[in-house]
């Protein structure tokens, strides 16, 4: 198997998933986007992404955002703990040009890969 993938196990699919992340999470933000993350108890980690026509208004700008967190969380899955993670995009997201994207999603998940403290 490609450890590249992107395949139905990495992702978060029922409402229950979301809610359970919800729930106890750690969060990581910027003024663009949000990645909360949520041990799970599987051996790898999980995407969701929750991208609101309220804060980016046009499908091309919100599938843009969801490709682009799709692909970072694809090519970094392996050095992400078992957690599940789901992605809240913000207005601002869609201002930020590809690259732009990129780095913040590095920078966020990075924090979000350090051992939780408690």
């Amino acid at each position: 198997m490609n450890k590249y993938a992107f395949n139905r196990e990495l992702r978060l699919l029922t409402p229950e998933h979301y809610q359970n992340v919800f729930k106890q999470a750690h969060r990581a933000g910027s003024p663009h986007f949000t990645i909360i993350a949520r041990e799970n108890s599987l051996s790898h980690p999980r995407l969701g992404l929750a991208v609101p026509k309220k804060q980016i208004k046009t499908a091309p700008a919100r599938n843009r955002f969801k490709r682009i967190a799709r692909e970072s969380f694809r090519l970094r899955q392996h050095k992400l703990p078992n957690k599940d993670f789901v992605v809240i995009a913000k207005k601002s997201a869609q201002d930020l040009s590809n690259e732009e994207m990129f780095k913040l999603f590095d920078k966020l998940w990075r924090r979000l890969s350090r051992p939780s403290r408690g």
